[in-house]
C-alpha cells in the first residue's frame, strides 16, 4: 500500500520555455518543460515484475502472480546533462546504454551507475560543424557479444557522411580499428538523416536524406542520398549486395538503396515482430509524417519531393505513384519529426505493439497502433508525461524498454505507475 501511494504521488509537472531550432530546417517558440518528477539515481528495471501469467513452479505448489493495475505512466530520470546527445541503444549480451555524443563521443551508461564514461573519442575525425552533422548513428552486430563489431554513421571534417565498422576487446572500443564501408558526399550541411539498425534477416539498414538538395536526388536512386540502404556486412568485405535489393546489377538505381523519395529520415525503426519499418521523415513546409513499410517489399518510393505527407507539394503530383505515409500532421502541431519504436517491453505489457514517436519542436509525446494497414489507438501522452523536451531519439534497451533522449541533456525511460 504504501509503495503504490509513493508511486501515484510521483505523476509529473513542468515548467519552462525557450526558443529552439528545427533540425529539419525551420525555427519554432516552443513551451519545453521537462517533468521534474524523476529521480537522478538508476533504478532497478521494472521488468524484475512477472509477466502476467507467468506461472512459478516448485516441487509442490504452482503459483500464477500477475501485475497489479496499471494506474498511469511515469519517465524516470537515468541520466542528465547529457551534452549533444543524438542516440541511445544497448548491445546484445549486456543491459549497459550507450550514447552518442554530437561531437564525436560513444558514452556508455552501466546498468549499475550514475554518470556516463566515455568509451570511444573519435572527435579527431568526426565533423559537427551544422545542427544535423556529427556522430549521428549506432548499431551493433546481432553477435556483438561474440564478435565485438559495431557500425557508426558520422559526418567526416570534409562534411561528408560516413559508415564505418569498428571493433570492441575484452569491452575496449577501439578507435584505430575502424574499417570504411561507405562514403557519400554531402552537397550541403542539412538532412544528413542518420539511423542504422539491424533487421531480424541480420542485414544493416541505414537511412540517409537528401543533403538539402531536394530537386536533384529526392527521386534519383542511382545516388544512395533520399534512401534507406540495406547491406550484407557479413558477405563480403567491406559488404555484400542483399539478394532483393530491387536495383542489384541494374543501371536503374544504387544496389544499395532499399527505399527512395525521403526528404530526411531522421530516425527509423524495425519491428521484429511484425517484420515492419517505422520511419519519421522530417518535412518541409507544411506536413510531418511517420512512413511504414514491410521488409519483405524492398523497392518503395515514399513520395518526396513531388508529395509532402499526404499531398502535393509539386503541382506534378500523382499520389497513387508513391508509397504514401500512414499518418502526417500539420507544421501547426511541430515541425521536425522524431521516429519511434514499437514497444515490446516486459514492464507494460498493457501498450505492447503501440509505436511511440516525438516532435523536436512541439516537445511532446504521441502513439499510434498499427493493425491491419490502418493506424488505430492514436494517443497523445502530454497528459501522462507532460512536455518531454526537445526529442532528439528514442531508444530500447536489452528488454525491449522504452527510453527517451532530449536535446536538454535528459535520459528517460518510459516506466508504468502501478
Amino acid at each position: 500500500m504504501a509503495r503504490a501511494a509513493l508511486l501515484l504521488g510521483i505523476l509529473l509537472l513542468l515548467a519552462g520555455c525557450r526558443e529552439q531550432v528545427d533540425a529539419g530546417g525551420s525555427s519554432t517558440s516552443t513551451t519545453s518543460e521537462v517533468p521534474t518528477s524523476t529521480t537522478t539515481t538508476r533504478p532497478p528495471d521494472t521488468t524484475a515484475i512477472p509477466d502476467p501469467g507467468t506461472t512459478s513452479t516448485t516441487s509442490t505448489t504452482t503459483t500464477t502472480t500477475t501485475l497489479p493495475p496499471l494506474v498511469g505512466f511515469e519517465l524516470t530520470q537515468l541520466a542528465s546533462g547529457l551534452s549533444r546527445p543524438t542516440f541511445v541503444t544497448a548491445a546484445p549480451g549486456t543491459d549497459d546504454l550507450f550514447l552518442l555524443n554530437q561531437t564525436g563521443r560513444v558514452l556508455r551508461l552501466a546498468a549499475t551507475a550514475i554518470e556516463p564514461e566515455v568509451v570511444l573519442d573519435l572527435t579527431d575525425r568526426v565533423g559537427a560543424y551544422g545542427i544535423e552533422q556529427g556522430l549521428l548513428g549506432l548499431a551493433f552486430h546481432p553477435e556483438f557479444d561474440r564478435n565485438g563489431r559495431f557500425f557508426l554513421y558520422y559526418t567526416d571534417l570534409q562534411q561528408n557522411s560516413v559508415l564505418s565498422e569498428f571493433s570492441e576487446d575484452s569491452g575496449v572500443m577501439d578507435p584505430d580499428s575502424e574499417q570504411f564501408l561507405l562514403q557519400a558526399e554531402q552537397p550541403t550541411d542539412r538532412h544528413n538523416a542518420g539511423m542504422l539498425a539491424f533487421g531480424p534477416d541480420g542485414l544493416l539498414y541505414l537511412a540517409l536524406g537528401d543533403g538539402g538538395k531536394a530537386s536533384i536526388h529526392s527521386q534519383d536512386p542511382k545516388t544512395v542520398l533520399s534512401s534507406i540502404l540495406r547491406l550484407d556486412v557479413d558477405g563480403a568485405t567491406p559488404y555484400a549486395i542483399p539478394e532483393g535489393n530491387p536495383f542489384k546489377g541494374s543501371e536503374e538505381g544504387a544496389d544499395e538503396v532499399w527505399a527512395y523519395g525521403l526528404r530526411n529520415p531522421w530516425r527509423f525503426s524495425i519491428d521484429p515482430v511484425d517484420r515492419l519499418m517505422y520511419i519519421g521523415d522530417v518535412g518541409q513546409e507544411r506536413f510531418e509524417e511517420v512512413d511504414v513499410i514491410s521488409l519483405d517489399e524492398p523497392g518503395h518510393n515514399l513520395g518526396w519531393i513531388p508529395m509532402e505527407g499526404t499531398a502535393c507539394f509539386q503541382r506534378a503530383c500523382v499520389p497513387e505513384d508513391f508509397t504514401g505515409p500512414v499518418l502526417d500532421y500539420p507544421h501547426s502541431e511541430g515541425c521536425s519529426v522524431t521516429g519511434g519504436y514499437v514497444y515490446r517491453g516486459k514492464a507494460i505489457p498493457e501498450i505492447d505493439g503501440t509505436y511511440f514517436y516525438a516532435d523536436w519542436c512541439g516537445s511532446w509525446v504521441r502513439s499510434f497502433t498499427y493493425v491491419d494497414g490502418a493506424v488505430t489507438e492514436e494517443k497523445d501522452w502530454t497528459n501522462d508525461l507532460g512536455k518531454v523536451g526537445q526529442v532528439t531519439s528514442f531508444g530500447i534497451d536489452s528488454r525491449g524498454e522504452l527510453h527517451i533522449l532530449t536535446s536538454e541533456g535528459f535520459l528517460y525511460r518510459l516506466d508504468p505507475v502501478r
